[in-house]
C-alpha cells in the first residue's frame, strides 16, 4: 500500500536527492577528469584541454604502465599485504570478538573499560616506531601488518554481531559435547557472514589504500608497497622508474603516466565491492534494529 506524503515531506525528500546527486557529482566529477586524461594525449594534457572525456583518445600510457616492472613489484606487496593483512586481522577479531560477547566471561568489563581506552587513547607515533624497530620489523612487511592486526571498532561490530546470535544455540551445542573452538568455527562463524564480509572489506580497504605506515617504516625501495609509490610518483613528482621505459614513438608524459597509474592502482579494489555489497549493506546495519 502506498502511503501518502505530505507536501513537507515531499519537499525533504527533494531535497534529499538534489543534495546527493551534487555530492555525487564532487566526488565523480575528479575520477572521470584522471581516467579521461589517462586516455588522453600528451598534447592534449599540456594545453588543459581534457576535461570529462578523453581527447586525442590513445593508450600509451597504459602500455608503459603494463611494462612497468617497479610499478608491479609494489603491486604484488599490496596485494600480498591486502590478503595476509586481511586474513590476520579477520582470525584475531573473531577470537577477541567471540569471548567478549559472553556476559559471563570474568574480567570482562576490564577488558571492554581497556579496549575503549585504546580507540580514545591511541599510541604516539615515535613510541610506536621504537617498539617497531626493537623487534627487528623496520624494513619488513611485516611492519605493515602487525602494528594494525586488530581494529577495536571493527572488533566491536562482531563482538555487537555474535551477541545477537541466539545463546540457546550454543548451548545446545554444547550439550552435544563441541568444544569452544568447534562451536565457534562451526557455528557461530558461518552464521555471521554479513558482519564478517563487512570487516573483510573495511580491512582489505585499509591495508590497500595505506601509505603512512609505509613512509615510516619502509626505506628499501624495492619493499614499497603500491601507495607509497604513488605517493612517491604524485606528490614528489617521481616518474624516473617509467620515464626510463618510455619509448619515443609513445604519445606518453609525466601526467599521463600518473593518470593511468592511479586508475590501474584503483580498479582491483573497486572490483570487489559489487560481490560483496550484498552482504555489506546487511553488516553496515548492524544494530540499527532493535527487538
Amino acid at each position: 500500500m502506498k502511503i501518502k506524503q505530505t507536501m513537507g515531506e515531499k519537499v525533504f525528500d527533494f531535497s534529499n536527492i538534489v543534495f546527493l546527486f551534487i555530492l555525487c557529482l564532487v566526488v565523480l566529477i575528479p575520477i572521470v577528469h584522471i581516467v579521461a586524461g589517462s586516455f588522453s594525449s600528451t598534447n592534449a594534457l599540456i594545453h588543459s584541454r581534457v576535461k570529462l572525456w578523453p581527447v586525442d583518445f590513445n593508450l600509451d600510457n597504459y602500455t608503459q604502465v603494463m611494462k612497468n616492472s617497479s610499478f608491479w613489484t609494489s603491486f604484488r606487496i599490496t596485494v600480498f599485504i591486502a590478503l595476509v593483512g586481511t586474513l590476520i586481522n579477520l582470525l584475531l577479531t573473531v577470537l577477541m570478538a567471540y569471548p567478549l560477547s559472553k556476559s559471563g566471561l570474568r574480567g570482562r568489563k576490564v577488558f571492554m573499560l581497556v579496549i575503549v581506552f585504546t580507540m580514545i587513547f591511541s599510541a604516539p607515533l615515535i613510541p610506536t616506531y621504537l617498539v617497531v624497530k626493537s623487534i627487528g620489523l623496520v624494513n619488513t612487511l611485516w611492519a605493515l601488518i602487525i602494528p594494525s592486526a586488530i581494529s577495536m571498532f571493527n572488533m566491536i561490530l562482531c563482538l555487537t554481531f555474535f551477541k545477537s546470535l541466539p545463546e540457546e544455540l550454543f548451548e545446545a551445542a554444547r550439550v552435544d559435547g563441541m568444544s569452544e573452538y568447534s562451536i565457534l568455527f562451526k557455528i557461530a562463524v558461518p552464521l555471521s557472514l554479513p558482519i564478517l564480509v563487512t570487516l573483510t572489506l573495511y580491512y582489505s580497504v585499509h591495508h590497500w589504500n595505506s601509505y603512512f605506515s609505509a613512509m615510516i617504516y619502509i626505506t628499501k625501495p624495492e619493499l614499497r608497497p603500491l601507495q607509497l609509490y604513488l605517493y612517491s610518483m604524485i606528490a614528489q613528482g617521481n616518474t624516473n622508474d617509467m620515464a626510463s621505459t618510455i619509448m619515443e614513438e609513445m604519445d606518453t608524459s609525466p601526467e599521463g603516466l600518473k593518470m593511468a597509474t592511479i586508475v590501474v592502482a584503483t580498479v582491483p579494489i573497486m572490483l570487489i565491492y559489487p560481490f560483496v555489497q550484498k552482504h555489506f549493506i546487511k553488516g553496515a546495519m548492524l544494530g540499527s534494529l532493535k527487538e
